[in-house]
């Protein structure tokens, strides 16, 4: 896709590696992957990339002014260049509320804008609730609020628009496992084979990225289903899908009281198949600072003509005020 409504592409000032953990009675020692672009002097931004276990690119810094912003990237727990690739032991959404607050004193920034997509909308909001004093608002896109029929949704509903990549989707494996794909995949993508882990997660992840956007782009599908990529997305997402996305049984719209002061900005495609546009607009109603913008022509995908057009708008509206 052309991406020239974003800002130049541009390198890093400082990047690092930052344990997060020991090991200890047989757990991994999870190491995060974390880099600093634009402005050192600026007003910070952390942006959070989805999945769970998507991991974060170079794309993703061109959603920011360089001169302006102080732009703070990390992957996540087993994702991208954080160690070890698609780890689940010591993998949890509040471990990893914990490790963005480690990297906020690590990095000595006392407050910062929230920017997430996806699953990185839902860690976003776990994060606000759990340290609302540290964040100055948050810019979010194609919500997922981690409930249960949006990941029955996922798992079978998107049949309903994407037959064809529901089918390849649903047979990889046997007919008799299909009325539990989530069970059937994470048993094949915590296989210790990588033959057998390996073709799960390009099923997988290959269904995603076939589902991403408004019109079909060779470009995303190919990007879901690189295997560094494919492996640390489908076997995180896999696992937290099976656990509830570790988020309070009472969901993250009964804790919206904690963030009743904070300014929002939520961009969602009206046609986004992955995450419905019904969690956007829920979120909305529930959060009296947000500003609602629905893409009337676009998908899932942050690299939608529109998407990303509005997303950019949103953060230069935090810029100005």
């Amino acid at each position: 896709m052309p991406r020239g409504d974003l800002f130049p592409d541009i390198a890093p000032y400082e990047t690092g590696l930052l344990p997060l953990s020991h090991p200890g009675a047989g757990g991994p020692a999870h190491v995060m992957y974390w880099e600093q672009v634009g402005n050192p002097r600026g007003q910070a931004v952390l942006f959070l990339h989805g999945g769970p276990g998507a991991g974060a690119g170079a794309v993703h810094r061109r959603f920011f002014d360089p001169l302006h912003w102080r732009v703070v990237i990390f992957d996540q727990r087993g994702a991208g260049r954080s160690r070890p690739l698609g780890e689940l032991r010591d993998n949890t959404t509040p471990l990893l509320v914990q490790d963005i607050e480690t990297l906020r004193r690590f990095l000595g920034i006392d407050r910062w804008l929230l920017f997430g997509g996806s699953w990185g909308s839902t860690l976003a909001l776990a994060y606000a609730q759990s340290y609302p004093e540290r964040v100055a608002g948050c810019v979010l896109r194609g919500v997922f609020l981690g409930r249960a029929d949006e990941v029955d949704w996922f798992l079978y509903g998107l049949r309903r628009v994407f037959p064809d990549a529901w089918g390849a989707f649903a047979e990889h494996v046997p007919p008799a496992e299909r009325k539990d794909l989530l069970s059937a995949y994470l048993r094949r993508l915590t296989d210790p084979e990588p033959t057998v882990h390996l073709a799960a997660a390009r099923a997988w992840s290959n269904y995603e990225g076939l589902c991403s956007t408004l019109l079909p782009s060779p470009e995303t599908v190919a990007s879901f289903a690189q295997d560094r990529s494919a492996l640390g997305l489908a076997r995180i997402e896999a696992h937290y899908f099976a656990n509830d996305l570790f988020l309070p049984p009472e969901g993250l719209l009964a804790r919206m009281d904690r963030l009743a002061h904070v300014p929002a900005e939520i961009v969602q495609g009206r046609y986004d198949m992955v995450c419905p546009p019904t969690s956007a607009f829920e979120l909305a109603e529930a959060w009296p600072m947000a500003r609602l913008t629905v893409v009337p022509d676009a998908g899932h995908s942050a690299l939608e003509p529109g998407v990303r057009t509005a997303l950019v708008a949103a953060v230069e509206r935090f810029r100005r005020r």
